[in-house]
């Protein structure tokens, strides 16, 4: 029988200790109640699991926009823990380890899939660096690339780790070639239900390592193209309707592609159209802080190619785009004190630019 959002998997632990679908109403007032901050977030989230509703509101984080609540059936994010579990192959009785923010849909995925799979999963403070014993070891857990780069002392202590949230560094990527670990990418959004595509980052068989640039849809997931190129994603266990992405694709098939970056933030600069995000992968070795590319206006090229640089001075060697093709070289470098960002820490490129455009016209 297929489980749904009213079922407690009988190996279900948090923190140890098994509760049923009854018990968990008492979990969560005890959160609330006594609680640290995000184990007050975890106990209203279970509250509205729990209710009469098969529904729940999801923030997105607002990276790409203004933040949203997104209607999630609760079905659909047991579709998606299934789906999860079949890839990985987890078992019930796994360990995992719960160490982002329960406000968006990573942090409360990793708890449905505990209850659903009948996981043991342990609750940790969602900070920047995760600290754990030496001695505790965890089947499966996820991050997002910043407490995976600050927490490099703690990876192997983790069987399969998925990373999501924004795109891994080829920096971080590199770093983690020699680790134990199997990471993997995902791309997804607040709509899918989180992930419904990985990418294997290391640790590859002998006889497939061209994947490593290479999405694979979850079962049940495929993908297309519009005319834009963007791509097109029907989940019909994960989402009523199709969904019309603007993220910019290499095709393979329905169920591999290569994620290229977002369709507006395509800067077209006299008719050569560049994609931010493959500049900025070149660029990241070189980079010793935080940086985006993207486009002012310009009378000749109709956008002008720039560099956004989170420092007190815009001065960089020029070996810094040695790396880069003659169309992709910043026609202009712009600092930035501090760079605008979400609650989640991924930076507001939009918000960011004005500061910039401010400066300029005053």
């Amino acid at each position: 029988m297929k489980p749904s959002f009213r079922n407690v998997h009988n190996r279900f632990k948090l923190n140890g200790i098994h509760f049923s679908f009854e018990e968990l109403n008492d979990v969560a007032y005890n959160y609330i109640k006594e609680g640290y901050p995000y184990e007050q977030i975890l106990g209203w989230f279970i509250l509205d699991w729990i209710d009469e509703k098969d529904y729940i509101y999801a923030n997105t984080s607002g990276s790409t926009g203004v933040p949203k609540k997104v209607k999630l059936s609760k079905q659909a994010m047991v579709n998606s823990a299934i789906a999860t579990g079949d890839f990985f192959n987890l078992e019930p009785g796994d360990s995992a380890l719960l160490c982002l923010p329960m406000e968006y849909i990573a942090g409360k995925m990793m708890l449905i899939r505990a209850v659903i799979l009948g996981l043991e999963l342990d609750l940790v403070e969602p900070t920047s660096k995760i600290e754990l014993p030496v001695s505790i070891n965890y089947d499966f857990s996820a991050m997002v690339p910043l407490q995976v780069r600050n927490s490099l002392n703690i990876i192997e202590n983790i069987k399969t780790l998925i990373v999501g949230g924004s795109p891994m560094s080829q920096v971080l990527k590199g770093e983690l070639q020699t680790y134990k670990t199997h990471v993997y990418e995902t791309y997804g959004m607040t709509e899918t239900v989180t992930h419904i595509a990985l990418k294997q980052i290391n640790n590859f068989s002998d006889d497939a390592p061209e994947f490593n640039d290479v999405f694979r849809t979850l079962e049940g997931v495929t993908v297309s193209q519009d005319e834009r190129g963007c791509m097109v994603i029907n989940a019909p266990k994960l989402a009523k309707d199709i969904i019309i992405t603007n993220d910019v694709i290499k095709w393979h098939s329905h169920s591999t592609f290569e994620w290229l970056g977002r369709f507006d933030h395509v800067i077209n600069s006299g008719g050569v159209k560049l994609f931010p995000e493959q500049i900025e992968a070149k660029l990241q070795k070189n980079m010793s802080t935080r940086f985006f590319v993207a486009a002012l206006p310009d009378e000749n090229l109709g956008q002008k190619l720039i560099l956004v640089v989170e420092s007190e001075d815009n001065r960089l060697d020029k070996k810094v785009f040695s790396v880069l093709d003659k169309f992709e070289i910043p026609k202009a470098i712009y600092a930035v004190s501090k760079f605008e960002e979400t609650t989640s820490g991924k930076i507001r490129r939009r918000a960011t630019l004005k500061k910039i455009t401010i400066n300029c016209n005053n």
